[in-house]
């Protein structure tokens, strides 16, 4: 009987040391997909809530006014950086739920750069303008089964448009948002 005993708590000892624990995972790799764009990313972990995000693909636009004869359309290259917080792990795994896959919410600083490399269009010699961003934001993440995720993102920051090099006599510096739904697949 007293091996038995001793058995059953090894046992039930050995589930709680492989328990979930409430922290990021080492690294997450994946593609997302939005309203405006594709990504590749990557999510590597820095401490037991923090990761580092860095993400490269294409956002796209559209446009339609009276100086094109058709709505235009266009793809440019995007290359992120993002340090992430994720704060609400340990309250979602004493809740039940899932957190593999850092499905999380999450506070970060969203640094987005976009270089005036090429253009996906369907019009001929459309060139965008570089710039730079830095997005304080709030997001979340979920998993939808055991690959698929989706985030939401929201932030307000600035972000620095360099306009001399397309020949204005400036460059600018405006408000910049960030409002995002994406969804993905991990790999």
């Amino acid at each position: 009987m007293k091996k038995k005993l001793l058995l059953v708590a090894l046992l039930g000892l050995s589930k709680l040391t492989n328990a979930q624990e409430a922290k990021v995972e080492k690294s997450v790799f994946g593609v997302q997909t939005g309203y405006l764009g594709l990504w590749v990313n990557n999510e590597s972990r820095l401490a037991d809530k923090f990761v580092i995000r860095t993400e490269v693909g294409f956002d796209a636009g559209f446009w339609a006014n009276s100086f094109y004869d058709q709505t235009g359309f266009l793809m440019a290259p995007v290359l992120i950086v993002e340090p992430k917080y994720y704060y609400n792990m340990a309250k979602r795994l004493e809740k039940g739920r899932n957190i593999s896959d850092n499905a999380a919410n999450y506070l970060s600083i969203k640094t987005s750069y976009h270089p005036d490399w090429f253009v996906v269009s369907n019009y001929d010699n459309i060139n965008v303008i570089s710039d730079i961003s830095i997005i304080p934001s709030w997001g979340i993440r979920r998993n939808l089964g055991k690959n698929f995720n989706y985030e939401l993102g929201l932030g307000l920051g600035v972000r620095y448009i360099f306009a001399k090099q397309a020949g204005y006599a400036e460059n600018e510096i405006n408000l910049a948002d960030n409002i995002s739904f994406k969804i993905g697949y991990k790999f």
